[in-house]
């Protein structure tokens, strides 16, 4: 299968579902870890063209530890909407990777640019379908089931399916510890240390199916995203 994951920023995909990426990975799969904003607002002292870059290279040094492909979109932070320009971008995305499987931020997370990247997800899917929306890969030959990944903290979330990682919990952390700019932006900000957060999320879900860690999600139950088979690994 060909999985796409679109996430806002470079770091969310990694807090979120990289041990499920992970699994895929070592499946065989072929796994694409995009975000639609530069992350170029999350840090006190790093100017944000320079934090773009630093975050860039961030992004596809996580990435490589499970050989995915990394793709940034290159929006500002807190300045996504779901316009005709990042749609439309979001379609080309989709059409270039020609995803069987979508995992993305759920509807109802935390702040705007996980909220809209969501809103642009699921409308993308559906117009990169449509070959007189014209962008620069011809259209998508499906409308692409969607995935809906854990909010943070798991906050008003109640996951549909699991994805038992505890033999990707290691790489998960690598992955995630490859963001050194945001373990320090996160403690500074938010006073939590990404990587502890990050495996009590973890292990609560896994609490929750009877495995040592796991990520939560539920499916876009919209038609016709609705095939009776199990995508998730």
């Amino acid at each position: 299968m060909k999985i796409l994951a679109v996430g806002a920023h470079p770091d969310d995909l990694e807090i979120l579902c990289a041990g499920t990426l992970a699994k895929y990975a070592q499946k065989g799969h072929i796994v694409t870890m995009a975000h639609t904003c530069q992350g170029d607002k999350g840090h006190f002292e790093i100017p944000a063209d320079e934090l773009s870059r630093i975050r860039r290279r961030e992004a596809a040094d996580s990435a490589s530890v499970i050989g995915a492909e990394s793709i940034g979109l290159g929006m500002n932070d807190l300045e996504l909407y779901a316009d005709r320009h990042a749609t439309l971008k979001v379609v080309e995305l989709i059409r270039r990777t020609k995803p069987d499987i979508i995992l993305t931020h759920d509807p109802n997370d935390y702040m705007p640019d996980h909220t809209v990247t969501s809103k642009l997800v699921f409308d993308a899917s559906f117009i990169a379908t449509l070959p007189h929306t014209k962008t620069g890969h011809p259209h998508h030959d499906k409308v692409t089931p969607i995935y809906y990944m854990d909010t943070l903290a798991g906050v008003a979330f109640e996951p549909e399916e699991y994805v038992d990682i505890s033999g990707t919990i290691q790489v998960k952390r690598e992955m995630l510890g490859r963001h050194a700019s945001q373990i320090e932006w996160l403690r500074n900000h938010d006073g939590i240390e990404i990587i502890d957060f990050m495996e009590t999320v973890a292990r609560f879900r896994g609490l929750q199916c009877g495995a040592p860690f796991a990520e939560g999600f539920r499916r876009s139950h919209r038609w016709p995203r609705n095939p009776t088979i199990r995508h998730l690994p």
